[in-house]
């Protein structure tokens, strides 16, 4: 990683400006009491409801599951697509498919909506893919014409700020521009750009342009400059993009009183965000951290189950951790045996047996991935992402080859923890608990899964400390 920008977080912070919370508090809940459209949040893996509770995530887009969405009391649900292991055309697909029963499904309750495409708070995604593709085909299938496209990728809980139109990310008491983290190197959705008019110029190709896009600052944040940020608003046309600038949720709530009132004057936006747009606009309450004996509740003597697909340096660092920990029993999946079929087939047998044995036993069981990547060369990436889909429904099967019930299950990672869920669980339709730490979210299973009622820790690869893992076994684990 190259730091020649980075910059210290405190330095940096305490120059914006306070304000004062309690009168945009006051402000934002009458808003939200003016705005009567169902918030539909299409995630594109399942960490995206790391900042919110008692909402419900289905983890398919049929228009019955939609329908149920629509009919809920609650303003907002969220519909897990998992599209960041999804390649171009399955995106493409999916989404047209999506866009179209949530038209039906709001003409059929007479019910105005708002999508937000919750994508990863370090630009990591199929963007401006999906947003694409949602504007088209909700535009060919209503009368509705979206003025503007909303990009917010704040996410407090992982360090993910935006100053001066600038995306940083966290390192300890350092904040490094985006473009030169680990996550700009992604071999699938890689970019060059920190400053968010011009990561999105790149990623649209030239379409849309840094110059012309609409910046929100943090002064007139600051400043609660309300009528001023409306009539940015108002003045959105041709789908151009509003870049936001965050680095608490008061900015997010201020935004979000000005966005109400432009979209309660007859503006149409479509929203690419992380995790804090959907709390403020949800209307979602600050909860206390999840404790022990609410995800315990019905508790087994069994152990329970770790698995560890991701390995971005975060994931592996908070693995090398867990490892010093003396409640945890620990196997690793040699998953480069997967180039030969018969080894791999024997490795996976021999992974589930003694993952099986062990939680009977009582013991916490952590299975891991070989951490070393499975790299074929530069003109492989095809063949290496058929490898990675191979790998995955096998550590998915881990899951779903379990002949007892484990006390707790974690994933650590967004595409294993949806695969996991999905698949593993055989979630349908689950409750957000809420979050077990910052911006670590916990569902609890549904009636149709493989195992009720059980809490599913879903652990981003890229969110938590060091020791975060470590703890959150060990809370889990404590009689």
């Amino acid at each position: 990683m190259v730091n020649t920008n980075k910059r210290l977080v405190e330095e940096v912070l305490n120059k914006i400006p306070t304000i004062d919370e309690g009168k945009v508090n006051e402000l934002i809940k009458e808003e939200l009491n003016h705005h009567n459209k169902k918030i539909i949040v299409l995630d594109d893996d399942p960490t995206g409801v790391q900042t919110v509770h008692g909402i419900s995530v289905y983890t398919d887009w049929t228009l019955e599951s939609i329908e149920r969405g629509f009919q809920e009391e609650i303003s907002m649900f969220f519909i897990l697509t998992n599209s960041r292991g999804f390649t171009a055309a399955e995106t493409t697909e999916v989404h047209q498919e999506i866009a179209n029963n949530i038209v039906k499904a709001a003409s059929k309750y007479n019910q105005d909506f708002i999508i937000i495409s919750r994508g990863d708070s370090t630009l990591r995604g199929h963007y401006p893919l999906e947003t694409q593709v949602l504007k088209m085909a909700v535009e060919s299938h209503s009368s509705t014409v979206f003025d503007g496209e909303v990009i917010i990728p704040f996410f407090k809980e992982g360090g993910r700020f935006t100053i001066d139109n600038t995306h940083y990310v966290q390192y300890e008491e350092y904040l490094v521009p985006a473009g030169e983290t680990e996550f700009a190197k992604d071999r699938t959705f890689g970019y060059r750009s920190s400053h968010l008019g011009q990561y999105t110029e790149e990623k649209t190709e030239g379409v849309y342009k840094a110059e012309n896009m609409v910046y929100i600052s943090l002064e007139s944040l600051r400043s609660v400059d309300i009528e001023g940020i409306e009539q940015q608003l108002l003045n959105v046309t041709d789908f151009n993009k509003v870049i936001v600038n965050a680095v608490d949720y008061v900015d997010v709530k201020v935004f979000t009183i000005a966005l109400i009132r432009a979209i309660n004057k007859g503006k149409n936006f479509l929203f690419r965000s992380a995790a804090a747009l959907t709390k403020v606009i949800g209307g979602v309450s600050d909860k206390p951290l999840l404790t022990h004996e609410e995800l315990m509740q019905g508790e087994t003597s069994n152990g329970g189950v770790v698995i560890v697909g991701s390995h971005v340096k975060k994931t592996t660092e908070q693995l090398e951790e867990l490892m010093k920990s003396d409640v945890v029993e620990f196997i690793e999946f040699d998953v480069h045996l997967v180039l030969d079929d018969n080894a791999f087939a024997s490795e996976l047998n021999r992974v589930i047996e003694e993952t099986n044995r062990l939680i009977a036993s009582g013991k916490n069981v952590a299975v891991y991935t070989k951490r070393a990547r499975l790299d074929l060369g530069e003109d492989k990436k095809e063949e290496e992402l058929q490898l990675s889909i191979k790998i995955s429904t096998a550590v998915t099967s881990i899951v779903k080859q379990l002949k007892v019930r484990p006390s707790f299950v974690i994933a650590k990672g967004g595409i294993t923890s949806s695969d996991v869920g999905t698949n593993g669980l055989e979630v349908k339709r689950a409750t957000v608990a809420g979050q077990v730490r910052p911006g670590i979210p916990v569902w609890t299973t549904g009636e149709e899964s493989k195992f009720p009622g059980i809490s599913y820790v879903i652990f981003p690869g890229n969110v938590g400390t060091k020791t975060d893992l470590r703890e959150v076994v060990e809370m889990l684990s404590a009689k």
